[in-house]
């Protein structure tokens, strides 16, 4: 029963690298909707394998192991390759460096938190999660693409910009929200999560796809802002104690 029960969220966690994989795949043959969309898919099976390792009770050092190795395909690699075939091959030396950054920090990113391992859960995140990285990358392309005339000019002009915006981001002290967990305590506790997830939700499907883009960077955003105000106030009142922003990676969440 317990090989059965580690299994489950060990199966989403392939499936998020292979269309990791996938999305590899489509970009080098010049599908770029269709590999975007698959880090979106692999972002999707990210989420499920944390659910069931919860559910089944069966988180382990093995499931964030695999785990981080599917995210640095998924979430670094994948949209990495992507965002190069797409526009910063232009760029020639420099574009290979400026796409490598969202391989190399989704690395460290990930590997700093295993080596800080502290149990499986947490309610927050310090540092952009790698998936919401890649998601950013991919949601992007799913907006601003067009198989005919191609990226639009904005989005041209602001991706060699965003890349190394969203690597350092991966990296950095700003905190981001958790999901809401799957408990009634959470759930009371965290209702407001619920409703902006669905309102995020609904405005994703009406539009296609093309609201998910505006509803990461309010996001990343908001992170920033409130990183920014929490650290002048610490400037402001240099003798209270820093709120502790502990790192707890669990199985998927990273």
């Amino acid at each position: 029963m317990k090989i059965t029960r580690a299994v489950v969220p060990s199966l989403f966690t392939v499936l998020n690298m292979f269309s990791g994989f996938m999305s590899i795949v489509h970009s080098s043959r010049g599908e770029f909707m269709s590999a975007s969309w698959f880090i979106v898919l692999a972002a999707v099976f990210d989420a499920l394998d944390g659910i069931m390792a919860r559910i089944t009770k069966s988180s382990s050092q093995f499931g964030v192991e695999i785990d981080s190795l599917s995210d640095v395909v998924s979430f670094g690699a994948a949209p990495a390759f992507l965002v190069y075939q797409l526009e910063l091959f232009k760029m020639e030396g420099l574009g290979i460096f400026l796409s490598s950054l969202l391989m190399i920090f989704a690395g460290l990113r990930l590997a700093r938190f295993n080596i800080h391992l502290v149990g499986f859960e947490k309610d927050h995140f310090v540092g952009l999660p790698a998936p919401a990285s890649g998601i950013t990358v991919a949601s992007l392309v799913i907006l601003a693409w067009n198989s005919t005339a191609g990226l639009h000019p904005a989005a041209q002009a602001g991706l060699p910009w965003m890349v190394p915006v969203l690597a350092l981001l991966m990296v950095s002290n700003v905190r981001y929200e958790t999901l809401p967990r799957l408990s009634r305590k959470a759930l009371a506790k965290e209702w407001w999560k619920i409703v902006v997830l669905v309102i995020a939700a609904l405005s994703v499907i009406l539009t296609g796809g093309g609201a998910l883009f505006p509803c990461l960077l309010l996001v990343i955003a908001i992170g920033i802002v409130r990183s920014a105000v929490t650290t002048a106030k610490k400037m402001l009142r240099p003798g209270e104690d820093d709120e502790s922003d502990s790192v707890e990676p669990n199985h998927i969440d990273t």
